[in-house]
């Protein structure tokens, strides 16, 4: 239970980072949408910057955001699974202190 508990945790702490990250693209594609499309602008790569024209940007910045949701759907999914699990864990270990109840009233 403890496992599902930190798994169900750090799947939350990765679709908050996600959703930023996300969110830090439209931003940066809403300003580069106002430049002419012959504007060369910066796009970053890794640890490292890439002199591109912003259509070129603005793709990356859609594929980045198409992608993280992607990986935001794959981890609710299994975040719901998790959750399920640990319902079906508590069930469980209720099921079981009952049993034991029972034995030692008998």
């Amino acid at each position: 239970m403890q496992n599902t508990n930190q798994s169900i945790r750090l799947s939350d702490m990765q679709i908050a980072t996600l959703k930023r990250q996300i969110d830090h693209a439209t931003l940066t594609d809403r300003e580069i949408q106002a430049m002419p499309d012959t504007t060369r602008v910066y796009d970053g790569v890794g640890r490292m910057f890439v002199l591109n024209n912003v259509p070129t940007v603005r793709k990356n910045l859609e594929k980045k955001q198409a992608t993280n949701k992607e990986k935001i759907a794959k981890l609710e999914a299994n975040k719901q699974y998790l959750e399920k699990s640990l319902k079906e864990s508590e069930n469980n270990l209720r099921e079981l202190i009952r049993t034991k109840q029972r034995i030692a009233v008998s």
